[in-house]
């Protein structure tokens, strides 16, 4: 059915402000909160409130809301003649002085995302293993992946942090790629494993590298490890992709994370991205990447000394070639 007049005239109303193609441009690449908007556009948060609810008024854009932050991304129009007209207002805009800037400021802003992550493990550093008691897990994480995975072979731990996981993996038998951003933290982790019995081992490397560009070959593993990193990512998924490039055909990728929760304190005292992740969320994920026998499993929260979301252990195996 073609459309009306007035649904017409309500896409010419609504695409005819070039702050509005902005933001639409932006949104459709990245999800974004005001704040990062302000700071892409240049803008005061009240032009770009302004406008972004313009943009929700006509079904363009969804909001996400995580108690305090409210994240805003594009919804993609389902009705043929909004399709026609953003497809013709997003091919002409290409290669325009304004959205290569756009384009250029919106990167910097995601990569601050990853840097104010990295920022607060540098700072902490040796200490990360006095805060991260309240996890209370990491040896039983650690025999949960010993029944995963054969002794023998070779796991990628990302975001291994101070090592304490790593050298408890590589007592179990297994070899242990540990990696993390933050040299300070790797700093920390040689310090522990030269306090250990497999100082003298070649079971355990550390390397520096960042969970959304990994610093291994494809398929160099047998397994991929994420404990308690996800939440630390301002890309998840990109980093899950990452692990499936690094694990061998058949090999297997191993997730501990929090579930979806509301607790705030997480974000100031901890410095995570996000407050957990939904399991289908996390299910989809695994399952784009075309892995199979997926399996997620919850666990109640590991101390009651302080208030803990519930903790998932999430485990997935690439398909062979």
């Amino acid at each position: 059915m073609p459309a009306t007049a007035d649904e017409l005239q309500k896409v010419f109303k609504t695409l005819s402000d070039p702050t509005r193609l902005r933001i639409l441009r932006l949104l459709e690449n990245e999800q974004l909160v005001v704040q990062e908007l302000m700071e892409v556009l240049g803008m005061a948060q009240s032009r770009v409130s302004r406008h972004l609810a313009i943009l929700r008024e006509a079904g363009l854009v969804l909001d996400r809301r995580d108690r305090t932050f409210v994240s805003y991304r594009m919804c993609p129009p389902t009705e043929p003649w909004w399709q026609d007209a953003w497809k013709l207002v997003r091919d002409n805009l290409k290669g325009d002085s304004t959205s290569e800037r756009d384009d250029a400021a919106l990167a910097r802003v995601v990569a601050a995302r990853g840097q104010s992550s990295r920022g607060f493990f540098d700072i902490v550093g040796p200490e990360w293993d006095a805060i991260r008691k309240v996890f209370n897990d990491d040896h039983a994480r650690a025999r949960a992946i010993n029944r995963l995975v054969d002794p023998n072979q070779r796991i990628a731990d990302i975001g291994t942090g101070t090592g304490i996981l790593a050298i408890e993996l590589a007592r179990l038998g297994v070899s242990v790629i540990g990696i993390d951003g933050s040299n300070r933290m790797l700093d920390a982790a040689r310090e522990n494993l030269a306090d250990d019995e497999l100082a003298s081992s070649s079971r355990v490397e550390f390397r520096v590298g960042d969970a959304h560009d990994l610093p291994l070959e494809d398929a160099e593993v047998d397994a991929a490890f994420a404990h308690m990193v996800l939440q630390y990512l301002a890309e998840p998924a990109t980093a899950l992709a990452e692990m499936h490039r690094i694990v061998r055909p058949g090999g297997s990728i191993m997730l501990v994370d929090f579930v979806r929760h509301d607790l705030d304190w997480m974000r100031n005292e901890l410095g995570v991205e996000s407050l957990g992740f939904e399991l289908d969320q996390v299910r989809g994920w695994l399952e784009a990447l075309g892995m199979t026998d997926i399996a997620i499993q919850v666990d109640p929260p590991a101390t009651k000394a302080r208030d803990l979301p519930s903790t998932f252990i999430a485990s997935a195996r690439k398909t062979q070639a």
